[in-house]
């Protein structure tokens, strides 16, 4: 049995495929956990869903800001836009369960000791309580309230954490860091202009992962998101957004589990993608 996460599909199924094939994947035997943001803007977002739903629990997915963007898009609360490539999930006689599923994707998990988020970790979180926020996200998101809170879920602020936040202004927060965040402040106030490398921080701001005194340093993390920042491998980091989309690679990390702590990165796997999108466009 093997353990692979992998980095921002973007609705590429075709590089998804030579990856599966080239990692030997079987649906009996081994587990795959997408980082986030399963499909838009790549050519096909469908594809990419049937085939993940396809794999049942061997597939376990996080959500990501264009798998929200989408459900809002289905829920008439959020217009198009003109890059999107949603139609064929919109149009699909099947909607209804592929939607459903999405919703239904958590926003990180804990895997053999690491911590899955899509983007990020606002400094102020344990592992354990950015778990844990998640995990009521999630059900807040799957049940009644879903729907409606998807109507407020667009904005920047609050742009930083307090554990006095309630209703629509928590969830935003959570869902803005663990979904966008690519740099903060050292009191976890998030930056959301910026999209460039790591060494393009508004000043007195930084990646989130090098934030001084980040309560969740010590878990290791792996998070997808950031294309421009490329594969990071750290002892306790591992970024996984290559670019599939822009042209570059989509990336898998086999993940070897240790007796006696969190598993440890065996290899690196990567496919060389078709440019599906130019950046800028």
């Amino acid at each position: 049995m093997s353990l692979y996460l992998i980095g921002d599909l973007q609705g590429c199924d075709e590089p998804l495929q030579r990856l599966l094939q080239t990692l030997d994947f079987s649906p009996s035997r081994d587990t795959l956990y997408l980082l986030g943001d399963l499909v838009n803007r790549g050519p096909q977002s469908l594809a990419v869903l049937r085939r993940l739903m396809g794999y049942g629990t061997s597939a376990q997915c996080l959500l990501g800001n264009h798998d929200l963007h989408l459900l809002a898009v289905a829920e008439g609360v959020r217009r198009a836009h003109r890059s999107d490539t949603l139609d064929g999930i919109l149009a699909a006689p099947d909607r209804a369960q592929l939607l459903h599923w999405v919703r239904s994707r958590p926003l990180a998990l804990q895997v053999e000791g690491w911590l899955l988020v899509h983007a990020g970790l606002l400094p102020q979180w344990t592992a354990t309580q950015a778990l844990t926020l998640a995990g009521e996200f999630s059900a807040m998101l799957s049940g009644s309230e879903g729907q409606d809170w998807l109507q407020r879920m667009y904005g920047n602020q609050p742009d930083r954490w307090s554990d006095d936040l309630t209703g629509d202004e928590r969830w935003r927060v959570v869902v803005n860091a663990m979904t966008r965040l690519r740099f903060c402040d050292a009191e976890g106030r998030m930056d959301f202009e910026s999209k460039d490398g790591a060494g393009s921080a508004p000043a007195g701001y930084l990646p989130w992962f090098d934030v001084p005194g980040r309560r969740s340093a010590q878990t290791p993390v792996a998070f997808g998101h950031w294309s421009t920042l490329g594969l990071v491998q750290r002892d306790q980091l591992l970024a996984l957004d290559t670019g599939c989309l822009w042209g570059g690679c989509l990336s898998a990390a086999r993940l070897l589990p240790q007796p006696d702590g969190p598993a440890r990165v065996a290899e690196i796997v990567q496919v060389n993608c078709p440019q599906a999108r130019k950046p800028g466009a």
